[in-house]
């Protein structure tokens, strides 16, 4: 896996962990009490996305790299993945 791979990984493992932890402990305007006007009351009253930020990169870390040592490791390759491809091409060398 080269650094460019690298990168991408940890940001697809960063954006779905970012996602799960997004609506985690939100407090929305309806149950603030301060809905304003022209938003939803269900529309978050403190989003706080620096610190939701910083939980989703201390979780991503380790994720990706669980992730990409078992890809680096070769214990899964992209050929264990791939068995869609490998169940719809015949083996030529089967007689």
């Amino acid at each position: 896996m080269g650094i460019t791979s690298a990168i991408v990984l940890f940001a697809v493992v960063w954006a779905m962990v970012f996602f799960v932890v997004l609506p985690l402990r939100v407090e929305t305007q309806g149950e603030a009490g301060e809905v304003v006007p022209g938003t939803h009351a269900s529309a978050p009253a403190d989003a706080q996305i620096k610190r939701k930020a910083i939980i989703t990169t201390l979780w991503a870390v380790p994720i990706w790299a669980v992730i990409a040592g078992t890809i680096l490791s070769g214990a899964i390759s992209v050929r264990d993945i791939d068995w869609f491809n490998r169940m719809a091409t015949p083996d030529l060398n089967a007689e």
